[in-house]
């Protein structure tokens, strides 16, 4: 299976995830100029942008440390043109949230980063 193949199928395991707890997806992939985003979603009040990492194994690290400072950086300014091109209020309350995938077990992390 190739990579994009394999993102596709770990980020629908994720979508799946999210669901269970609660979310509800808005957009999947959102991709612009400044960079990507692989899940938005509805958490309650909060709209959350959502990273999703997955490891096989921890040989490569752990999925969370590839969430480096310049993927935050994308990530942030491609939230921020989302709000934008959606019209959504500055003042809505926002999340940036991770699901780590180690091998099978999935994990949800609530607040991963601050945006920049």
């Amino acid at each position: 299976m190739n990579k994009r193949a394999l993102g596709t199928e770990k980020e629908q395991k994720a979508a799946i995830f999210l669901e269970k707890q609660g979310y509800h997806i808005l957009a999947r992939n959102f991709r612009c100029r400044l960079g990507e985003i692989d899940l938005i979603a509805k958490d309650g009040a909060y709209l959350c942008f959502i990273e999703v990492k997955y490891r096989f194994a921890t040989s490569q690290g752990y999925p969370a440390e590839a969430i480096t400072p310049t993927k935050i950086r994308r990530i942030t300014r491609t939230a921020q043109y989302y709000m934008l091109l959606h019209r959504i209020s500055q003042d809505t309350p926002c999340r940036f949230d991770a699901v780590v995938i180690l091998d099978n077990e999935i994990s949800l992390i609530k607040n991963a980063f601050d945006g920049i």
